[in-house]
């Protein structure tokens, strides 16, 4: 891809100072964290320093000041290196602190942003259920309305930072006879879990009380992104003040989808990264691995696998950057963010598993980064939405157009 036709020159410093950052700080660790399941809190300050947690947002809210694109070549270049610090800039800065920028009072904004926006503290979103993941209009979490504040119940699964976080935004029925309109969204706060933590100095703001009832359930024990911590939350008679509430009563439904409209643009980054990544990995190995007396490279059927990934990295790049321009510039997105999801989360598949099958048997070791690139490509075509749930918002959208 032509880098001129997205990027400024902002950009292209954006781009290669995560890279270095990725490549020094993040690829030594990263095969030790997915082994581990310990979340890596000491790069997870380090990124908060450069920025990286805060990058969309505005400096006056603790941010970095810098746009959409530069957001999404963070975590496009974190996730050729490691999914798992990919998804954590992700998961904090599009569900865990968009709807407060987006949604919230400016109370809200000045009181939670910064915190989450300069890494002191981690954010995530609470939305999937145990009977509402693709139908996520079926919420049974309920919030009681009781004076100056409201009685929540219920819980929340696949929650990413569900034991780490501290603030997070999630959705509760507030009216169940207005369907989808009687969903509204909350800002919670709970204890995080910083038991892994060691001497590093964030994950905790004293002047954020922990709500009595809530809490994170088990950690999951996960395929890949196993770095990223990943949990139920549990609200058992949570009160949650008035002024917690994220915008009026039944708004939930709207906000959270446009925020998931957002967050596929943000997987579509992470799913090119890991694509990307696997692509690189490959490359370099069949350019040094010999058989039959010259490398591999040489042989047709690895040429064509290599081309074959090149190109569809290529077209990913085009639908995602592309979806995230038309998001920056405030126009209708959500058709290609749904495009490029869709296409940039099965491209990561394909690339992994190629990937592994030009590194032949020591592609299904450990020794070789690319089976833990093809354990992290899964979960990306099940996050934020299914493949299955992308192809009906395409549909509705090309249907949509034709009536009109």
């Amino acid at each position: 891809m032509d880098d001129s036709l997205y990027f400024s020159e902002q950009h292209i410093a954006v781009r290669d100072m995560v890279r270095e950052f990725a490549r020094e700080e993040v690829a030594p660790v990263a095969a030790h964290f997915d082994a581990t399941q310990e979340f890596p809190w000491a790069n997870i300050k380090k990124m908060g320093e450069l920025g990286l947690l805060g990058i969309p947002w505005p400096e006056s809210l603790g941010g970095a000041g810098l746009d959409l694109l530069s957001y999404m070549i963070a975590i496009h270049e974190m996730a050729k290196v490691d999914a798992s610090h990919g998804i954590t800039i992700s998961a904090h800065t599009t569900l865990g602190t968009s709807p407060i920028v987006n949604f919230g009072s400016e109370a809200q904004r000045e009181r939670f942003v910064p915190l989450l926006a300069s890494g002191r503290v981690l954010g995530g979103f609470g939305l999937t259920e145990p009977t509402a993941g693709s139908d996520a209009a079926g919420t049974r979490t309920t919030a009681v309305r009781k004076n100056d504040h409201y009685v929540i119940n219920g819980n929340k699964n696949f929650i990413t930072h569900g034991g780490v976080g501290e603030v997070f935004v999630i959705t509760a029925v507030t009216d169940k006879a207005l369907g989808t309109k009687g969903i509204t969204s909350f800002i919670l706060t709970k204890e995080a879990d910083l038991s892994q933590r060691g001497d590093v100095d964030i994950g905790h703001e004293p002047s954020l009380a922990a709500m009595p009832g809530f809490r994170a359930g088990k950690k999951e024990n996960k395929l890949g992104w196993r770095a990223s911590d990943t949990r139920e939350l549990i609200f058992e008679d949570v009160e949650v003040p008035v002024e917690n509430r994220l915008g009026e009563e039944g708004m939930g439904f709207i906000n959270f989808m446009q925020t998931l409209d957002s967050g596929r643009v943000g997987i579509a980054a992470l799913s090119l990264g890991i694509a990307e990544g696997a692509f690189e990995q490959a490359l370099n190995y069949a350019a040094g691995r010999r058989q039959f007396g010259r490398s591999i490279a040489s042989f047709q059927g690895i040429q064509f696998q290599l081309s074959d990934m090149a190109t569809e990295i290529e077209a990913g790049k085009h639908l995602m950057y592309h979806a995230a321009w038309l998001a920056k510039h405030k126009k209708p997105f959500g058709k290609e963010a749904a495009i490029a999801k869709l296409f940039c989360s099965e491209l990561a598949m394909r690339s992994t598993l190629k990937a592994i099958q030009i590194h032949g048997g020591y592609g299904y070791t450990k020794d070789y980064p690319v089976e833990r690139m093809m354990r992290d490509a899964k979960v990306c075509e099940i996050g934020e939405g299914t493949s299955e749930i992308q192809r009906i918002v395409i549909a509705r959208h090309l249907l949509r157009g034709m009536a009109d």
